[in-house]
């Protein structure tokens, strides 16, 4: 029998789940042999308690806002070389993203289930602890001073990939008409979709409150900074803005600039197409609606090339045949389907991934 410790574990939990965070500081404080002394939400706030803390063993998320959490272990591990769980969706056997963090000095990596959290995590929380305690006697100090970097130095983050999905639509002429048809089928957790619709200024606002009355997601004009979650439809809104997606570590986030018409638009579908092929790559799948012009195909393209599913409204049920028929014309569409079939075929796509 292992004798028992003479001082608790000393933990500090990193994960941008409050509710995350919470089942397991629950969990890990019912074990007398670990005492969890903080928790941070993101990777900064994390630096400045390990500083001041000093924690036996640190518990890590990979998916976070402002820098992911295998690019934080790059960062605190030769300035202040600490065990480390790293326990994350992201981690499962096999994954690249667990090799390099154990490669960065993690010791142990915990998958998260990825379905049922509220009820598999804790289930977990036995094994984990032990994992836990494990780790406290580990020595990581041969990562001491390797591959130093500042915090604040930018670097291209680790994550390759992240659990959450992205659905872009884009829309002109019968767009409204088709969107509201739509929008309804999609099931309240449904991936975080976002939206162009051509639309003059100080229509959009109105059109989302719209849409959110009828919609099982939340629906809104989007705004800057808006992270694109499971379960919320963002709108563009229409004026002198484009809107983009970027990376945040690991979240998605809503950019708008002002610049000017793409395809006589802004925003822009193309725009916004461009951005998700870029940021989100094969975790997205997008739709072509009705309208008129080409608006949409280029950027469809570039979602399909990046490994995203590609679908388009097709003639029969379109208003305008225009912007399907372009980016079929393109080869960035990889089905055309009547329109009542999109909602199913875009949520299917993304729970193949």
């Amino acid at each position: 029998m292992t004798a028992p410790r003479k001082h608790p574990v000393r933990v500090l939990i990193v994960d941008d789940s409050a509710l995350v965070r919470k089942i397991l500081s629950t969990g890990l404080v019912k074990d007398p042999e670990i005492d969890v002394i903080g928790q941070a939400g993101d990777p900064y706030r994390a630096r400045d308690l390990l500083v001041e803390m000093e924690p036996d063993v640190i518990t890590l998320d990979v998916e976070m806002p402002k820098m992911d959490g295998v690019t934080f272990l790059k960062r605190f591990m030769p300035v202040m070389p600490t065990p480390t769980v790293v326990i994350s969706s992201l981690t499962q056997s096999g994954k690249r993203i667990t090799l390099e963090a154990l490669e960065a000095g993690a010791v142990d990596v915990v998958a998260k289930p990825v379905l049922g959290l509220v009820d598999g995590l804790p289930v977990m929380l036995d094994d984990i602890c032990q994992r836990v305690k494990a780790a406290a006697d580990a020595d990581v100090s041969r990562f001491a001073g390797r591959h130093m970097t500042s915090f604040v130095e930018p670097v291209a983050s680790s994550l390759e990939e992240t659990t959450d999905r992205v659905i872009a639509i884009g829309a002109s002429t019968g767009g409204v008409e088709a969107l509201t048809r739509i929008l309804p089928a999609f099931p309240a957790d449904a991936p975080g979709i976002v939206i162009v619709q051509h639309m003059p200024m100080g229509f959009t606002g109105a059109f989302a409150e719209r849409l959110d009355q009828i919609c099982q997601m939340r629906v809104k004009e989007a705004a800057m900074g808006d992270r694109v979650t499971p379960g919320r439809i963002l709108i563009a809104p229409g004026g002198l803005r484009h809107m983009s997606i970027v990376r945040s570590g690991g979240e998605y986030r809503i950019l708008l600039k002002e610049g000017e018409a793409v395809n006589y638009s802004r925003p822009a579908v193309d725009v916004l197409f461009h951005s998700v092929a870029e940021a989100v790559g094969r975790n997205a799948a997008a739709a072509v609606l009705t309208g008129m012009g080409k608006d949409g195909a280029a950027g469809l393209l570039a979602i399909r090339q990046a490994g995203g599913r590609t679908y388009a409204q097709d003639a029969a049920s379109s208003v305008v045949f225009g912007m399907p028929a372009a980016a079929q014309h393109l080869c960035g569409v990889e089905t055309m389907a009547p329109l009542e079939k999109i909602p199913a075929l875009l949520v299917r796509a993304l729970k193949a991934h």
